[in-house]
């Protein structure tokens, strides 16, 4: 048994490994590569396996999968109690329509983080934000870009980065990224949550809250102050080679759809390979994954955050994904 800070890892066969024998493991390989070009940001045991993955990553699935039992030792992720159940849920990166500059339709900012950010935590709440001139000074000049639905830029804050597409002034479109830049230091309160919790709605989905506020257009600002954390974002462009690949995570990689995974990082390092299982109604997952991101909503030993990947199929998927889990770290012997 292996024990971190938040969970502990119990040997197991690789048998106990449910969907081993089908999954295209080469899809994972591209995850691990990204993790391997931060090394240094990876325990020892892990790092010293980077130029064997790499040897690797021409090879079948059948080769990978030879090297994985040879080479490493499953182990069943636990709660520090003993419990292996957990919880998967999914987040995206968001696609948008923004204009740089504001006008009737994209009147709503996505701003960058304020001068004196560090200075004051926490800062000002969303709604002190919308109604104090102090902050609105302090915002003066700080707008990225400008989106047309407020909904959407709060999604943008709770995913915590995106993609936005801008109309050139010559009429051609161009998209880069809107990554994650820092935070106000409030506390998240869900919208969701407080739409349950005062019985308005039954579905909390984002399709649910949308078609909700459709009906109660009034209601809206009180919605979104009911949050008080806001996400600042800074610009990055998006070169081809990079628009196949989602966001930096907190190991400092570009996060694989499908392949990467937000963690408690108490309950495993990053750049981890972890065997997950879930079954549910939303999606059936057997698969490899590499553990390369956080989140204040991860916490816990056996809790993932599923990177689905870019785009409003991405965004169905995370906006309903919570279901039971299971994993396995996967370390050197």
């Amino acid at each position: 048994m292996i024990t971190q800070a938040r969970s502990r890892w119990v040997a197991a066969s690789w048998s106990d490994l449910p969907g081993l024998e089908q999954d295209a493991l080469d899809q994972a390989w591209n995850a691990w590569l990204k993790s391997c070009e931060r090394s240094a940001t990876l325990p020892a045991p892990l790092a010293a396996l980077c130029p064997q993955v790499r040897a690797l990553s021409i090879a079948s699935s059948t080769e990978q999968r030879a090297w994985l039992q040879n080479r490493l030792q499953p182990y069943r992720v636990e709660s520090l109690q003993g419990d292996a159940r957990g919880l998967l849920t999914a987040y995206y990166e968001p696609v948008v329509e923004a204009s740089r500059t504001p006008t009737p339709t994209f009147a709503v900012p996505l701003y960058a983080p304020p001068a004196g950010l560090a200075s004051r935590k926490p800062w000002y709440t969303r709604q002190e934000m919308d109604t104090l001139p102090e902050a609105q000074s302090a915002l003066k000049g700080r707008a990225v870009a400008y989106v047309a639905d407020p909904i959407d830029a709060l999604i943008l804050q709770i995913q915590g980065s995106g993609r936005m597409r801008v109309v050139q002034p010559d009429g051609s479109s161009r998209t880069t990224r809107l990554a994650f830049a820092g935070t106000n230091d409030q506390p998240y309160k869900s919208v969701g949550k407080w739409l349950l919790d005062q019985g308005l709605v039954k579905d909390a989905s984002w399709p649910g809250i949308k078609a909700w506020l459709a009906q109660n257009p009034q209601r809206q600002q009180e919605l979104l102050w009911s949050n008080p954390r806001m996400v600042f974002f800074r610009e990055e462009p998006l070169s081809e080679m990079d628009a196949d690949f989602g966001p930096r995570g907190a190991q400092g990689v570009a996060l694989t759809a499908g392949r990467s995974i937000a963690i408690d990082p108490g309950s495993m390092p990053y750049g981890t390979p972890v065997w997950l299982a879930s079954s549910g109604p939303q999606t059936q997952l057997q698969k490899l994954v590499m553990a390369q991101d956080t989140g204040s909503a991860i916490t816990g030993a056996v809790r993932a955050d599923y990177f689905a990947g870019s785009g409003a199929q991405a965004g169905e998927l995370a906006g309903r994904l919570k279901q039971a889990l299971q994993m396995w770290v996967l370390w050197p012997r």
